[in-house]
This record gives C-alpha cells, structure tokens and sequence, in this order.
C-alpha cells in the first residue's frame, strides 16, 4: 500500500529541509529547520515566530493535520490517512511557516513602477491611505487602505516608484495587488491601454552587511 522511501526537495528559502517519508498510515516533512535568533511556539495549531524584526502569528486550524515542534530547532508536520490533495497542504505549511522565518528576520519588499503614456500618474500616501489621482486624465481618486505593518515609501533614486516593505508577505503582497487592481482599465483594448502601477521587482529585503 504505497511508497517507502524518502523524496528530498529543496525548501523556498535558506532555512529549510524537507524529506517526504510515507507509510501506509501516515504522511509527514519532519524537518523545518528554525534559524539562529528565532523562538516559535505552537500551540493547537498557531504557530507564532518572534525574531529581531518583530512577530507573526498564523492559524492553521483549517487544516487537519499534527503540526509539533521537535527539539529547539525543528519543526514536524504530519498529516493522517492523507489524499493526494492534503498531501499537498504539508509542502504548503512548511512554506508558509519558511516565510514567517524570513519576515521576522528580512522582511519582504515590493518595489511597484509607474506605467503611462500620456497622463502622469500621481501617488500620494495621506495618512494610512494610497491615493491614486490623474490616471488616464480622470478626476477619480483611487484610494487603497494600507495593510497593518505594511510601510509605503516613495523611491527617491528611482522615477515613478515606490517600495512597500513589511514582515508579513500576506499583506505586504495582498497591499500590492489591491494598488494595481485600483489601476485596471475596463472598456478600452488593453493593447493599447496599459497604463498602470505594476510590481516590477519582489523579494526578501537584503541584509547590509
């Protein structure tokens, strides 16, 4: 009934290993490395990882599965009598939880640019709102909430652009999406169209050394 073995494949970032190991009963990555300066308490499937740039909390509690930590350094997820989707849902936890890792160690930043062919577009931040005036020439201020921990910076060495930056990579990207869906052009040929603030670079944020 199934595969005995064991499947290695390399993690989202540079703190993890995974090694896939199945028997009849039972499916499980028992090892997601916690990194040097970094304390994670999970408790019924809340998982909060406290580093030097802050906190994250998430529930996973829509997921039937046994997520524990083992020792001080790592973290062990398995998943009971699975199918093939839920077997799925284990390489996702461990994902989320490696984000987490980098979020409260880097930090995630969205750099997003301008795009337009006649009207400049104008961005402003007025107090936790992004307002979006002037595109394609309209008097409509597009306006966009900024997440909690989410930081919107306007670049100052680089034309039409700004930076948000923040330990959550939810917000901080979901922040992104809602800045260019408040730029999608309806009713027009979106060939010729294509003005817009669009994400032009994404990623951990670099550590100086």
């Amino acid at each position: 009934t199934g595969f005995d073995g064991h499947i290695d494949t390399p993690g989202p970032g540079p703190h993890s290993l995974y090694i896939l190991k199945q028997d009849e009963d039972r499916s499980s990555l028992p090892f997601d490395e916690i990194p040097e300066g970094i304390d994670v308490t999970i408790k019924a499937r809340n998982v909060t990882v406290k580093g030097p740039r802050g906190e994250l909390t998430r529930n996973f509690k829509h997921i039937d599965m046994d997520l524990k930590k083992v020792g001080s350094k790592f973290i062990r997820v398995d998943v009971w009598f699975a199918t093939r989707q839920q077997l799925a849902c284990v390489r996702t936890i461990c994902s989320h939880i490696d984000n987490m890792f980098v979020g409260v160690t880097q930090g995630f930043l969205y750099k997003m640019r301008f795009v337009y062919s006649h009207f400049p577009i104008n961005v402003a931040l007025s107090g936790n709102t992004v307002e979006i005036r002037n595109f394609l020439g309209e008097k409509r201020v597009r306006k966009v909430e900024l997440l909690e921990g989410v930081n919107y910076v306007r670049s100052a060495d680089v034309k039409d652009q700004i930076e948000l930056s923040g330990n959550d990579i939810a917000a901080v990207s979901l922040t992104a999406a809602r800045i260019q869906q408040a730029t999608n052009i309806r009713h027009k040929d979106l060939r010729k169209f294509l003005d817009g603030i669009y994400v032009s670079e994404k990623g951990p944020i670099e550590i100086e050394e």
